[in-house]
């Protein structure tokens, strides 16, 4: 049921299909998050609500498509069989993007159950900003972890 994950990507790189899926899901999160940041610049709030909270279930859902892919495949040992890289500097890579990610689903979480306290004190668009910055930098970080993996 699950083979297809395994079958080769689309981007010419040693990943599986699911991995290429994945990193290009991830490296379109901070463009169509600072769409719909403008709609809310544009008072469109109902709007901007709606898509943040999909974009968010959407995120979370290729989240799980994502390590169920992982755990299928072998991990990070498997992985990094095909690497050029040293063990130690990817898997150090790896920690401080896992670390980014959690920190920032941390607070894309908090920003959306908070949404209206922090409006009414005037928090919730910063709040907004630090995600958008954390998902950026989980779509960095996740492609440096792919070069190293797939890649180099």
């Amino acid at each position: 049921m699950l083979e297809f994950m395994n079958l080769p990507g689309f981007f010419g790189t040693r990943a599986p299909l699911f991995m290429d899926i994945v990193s290009l899901i991830v490296a379109a999160l901070p463009f169509l998050m600072l769409g719909i940041i403008f709609l809310a610049r544009q008072k469109k709030y109902k709007l901007h609500a709606l898509l943040q909270g999909i974009l968010y279930i959407v995120s979370l859902i290729v989240l799980s498509f994502f390590e169920v892919g992982v755990r299928f495949v072998g991990g990070f040992k498997s992985f990094m069989q095909g690497s050029g890289v040293g063990h130690d500097y990817a898997f150090i890579v790896l920690i401080v993007h896992i670390s980014i990610a959690v920190v920032t689903i941390i607070i894309w979480t908090t920003t959306l159950l908070m949404a209206k306290k922090q409006l009414e004190n005037g928090k919730h668009k910063r709040a907004g900003w630090i995600t958008f910055t954390g998902v950026t930098l989980i779509m960095l970080t996740g492609a440096w972890v792919y070069m190293l993996l797939f890649v180099y």
